[in-house]
């Protein structure tokens, strides 16, 4: 039987260290788990949610797989009910990034260069990227990858040598510039649009937050410089 996991789970799947222990932080159905095990890429699953309703269809999916002998289930709030000494590999995936933030905030064991945290924001990507940096976490690596019309990046960070990302790094981090992806153009429309409406937005107000305006007016000045760098190397 087919497991229906989707493209932006396998780039997260693709990043996992073969033999991993795993933790998947707001598992929802639990194909990601269950896919890890079935390909020999993790040899356990810890699997967490918020919610009872998902954690069970992803209990009754990990029978139904034959791989309930390498799970377990956890109704909890990110990694609140698993033990540092449980896994070596966190993932974090379908969330904001200012949850993944939180979630790493409230588990300080990982702060801990044994453990490979592979997160994949949908939202608040800039915000997750601030937050690694000022807390230590170097990003190793970031993929793109496409998925139902949405691009979704996915990084890889590990704690120690990390350092402070001036705003248009916490848009688009070297990692991900240097990633060679042909999704990279597609990836630059999207934060330069979103950068430009963000700065004529604040302009536009009556009372312009200059603290605001100059962050954004930074990281868009940034990335438009990233752009134009990237363009003058893709022609040569």
């Amino acid at each position: 039987m087919k497991r229906p996991i989707s493209d932006r789970l396998l780039c997260c799947a693709s990043l996992v260290p073969p033999g991993a222990r795993v933790a998947d932080v707001g598992c929802d159905h639990g194909y990601l788990g269950i896919w890890l095990l079935e390909q020999g890429r993790a040899s356990y699953v810890a699997a967490s949610d918020l919610r009872e309703k998902p954690l069970e269809k992803a209990r009754e999916n990990s029978r139904l797989f034959g791989t309930a002998d390498r799970m377990d289930f956890y109704v909890a709030d990110g990694l609140a009910a698993i033990g540092p000494e449980q896994v070596d590999t966190i993932v974090c995936a379908g969330m904001g990034g200012d949850c993944v933030a939180h979630i790493l905030e409230e588990a300080p064991w990982v702060r801990d260069p044994r453990y490979t945290l592979i997160l994949q924001p949908q939202t608040s990507g800039n915000d997750l990227r601030r937050y690694l940096g000022e807390a230590g976490f170097a990003i190793e690596q970031e993929q793109l990858v496409q998925d139902g019309g949405f691009l979704y990046f996915t990084l890889v960070a590990r704690y120690g040598g990390g350092r402070p990302l001036t705003p248009g790094e916490q848009y688009l981090s070297p990692q991900l510039l240097a990633c060679g992806s042909p999704l990279l153009p597609a990836y630059f429309d999207r934060v330069l649009g979103a950068l430009e409406r963000t700065v004529a937005g604040i302009r536009r107000g009556a009372c312009p937050n200059d603290a605001k305006l100059t962050y954004y007016s930074c990281a868009l000045q940034e990335v438009q410089e990233m752009r134009r760098y990237y363009d003058s190397t893709a022609d040569t």
